[in-house]
């Protein structure tokens, strides 16, 4: 099986696209593969399908073989090889995910995609549909308590559920520690991605996040989008900001006119290979 090694700010994934539906194993293909020690290693992999809905179909399955929503760095890997590869040389594309349909401009330097804008639509604020497993419209400085430690979350879903939590130091917070307490709290019946965040400026944040199904990665771009959401309803940042990720920046946008959010980052084609083994 032919396959590309990709990563959007070291978010890294294994992306596939030579399959007309997605395999039946498909689980267990993503623990195999992404596994670092017997596989390729990645933090998820990525089917690129044909669709009836967009121009193409993006499915993702985390490294322990749970499928995403949606998932923002993987979205501009997927752009970069649709064109990179010939698939397609539409400088806009309709993607398909789980989450919906999302519109994708990409930008060209010498025949390659150097960056991509994602529109990630409007962030779902409304507690059961994140889904958050509290009373009230919306989720704002809610407290939720771990092992005696009590801190405050904003719950945000863009496809997939967020909770998003204001630190004094987000690069020194021990997001081994508390990210996998928080990520399995009852309070999100579908678990959540994590985000630790540091407000520099209104437009300016570090931002480290623990994954749903993945643990901590080097970047998150849905997680990116959440976390500008977040500020903008606590009052803590502007509707556009610079996202500081371990892996590199993010710029994200909370249009004001259409209620989208819009992100753009680079992706990166790292090498391809053949896997051998069965699955």
């Amino acid at each position: 099986m032919n396959f590309s090694k990709m990563n959007g700010l070291g978010n890294d994934f294994v992306v596939v696209a030579h399959f007309q539906q997605t395999p039946g194993n498909a689980p267990e293909m993503a623990m195999q593969l992404c596994n670092r020690h017997f596989g390729v290693g990645a933090d998820g992999l990525v089917f690129i399908l044909p669709s009836t809905k967009g121009d193409f179909r993006m499915r993702i399955f985390n490294a322990d073989g749970s499928e995403a929503e949606q998932c923002g760095n993987a979205i501009r890997c997927v752009a970069k090889y649709i064109y990179d590869h010939g698939m397609s040389q539409k400088d806009r594309l309709n993607i398909e995910t789980l989450a919906g349909i999302q519109a994708i401009t990409l930008e060209v330097d010498h025949e390659k995609v150097s960056r991509v804008t994602v529109d990630m639509g409007a962030p779902i604020l409304k507690s059961g549909e994140i889904p958050v497993a509290s009373e009230g419209d919306e989720i704002i400085n809610h407290p939720i308590e771990v092992e005696g430690q009590q801190f405050f979350f904003t719950g945000v879903s863009m496809g997939n559920p967020h909770g998003v939590i204001f630190v004094e130091n987000a690069r020194e917070f021990d997001v081994e520690k508390w990210g996998p307490l928080l990520e399995t709290h009852p309070i999100f019946p579908r678990k959540a991605n994590i985000e630790f965040v540091t407000v520099h400026t209104q437009d300016e944040m570090d931002m480290r996040v623990w994954e749903r199904g993945c643990g901590q990665t080097l970047a998150c771009g849905t997680g990116a989008c959440a976390t500008v959401v977040a500020g903008v309803l606590t009052g803590k940042t502007q509707r556009r900001g610079l996202v500081h990720l371990k892996g590199g920046d993010l710029e994200i946008e909370w249009n004001d006119q259409d209620g989208h959010v819009y992100m753009t980052g680079p992706a990166e084609e790292v090498f391809t290979g053949n896997w051998l083994k069965s699955f």
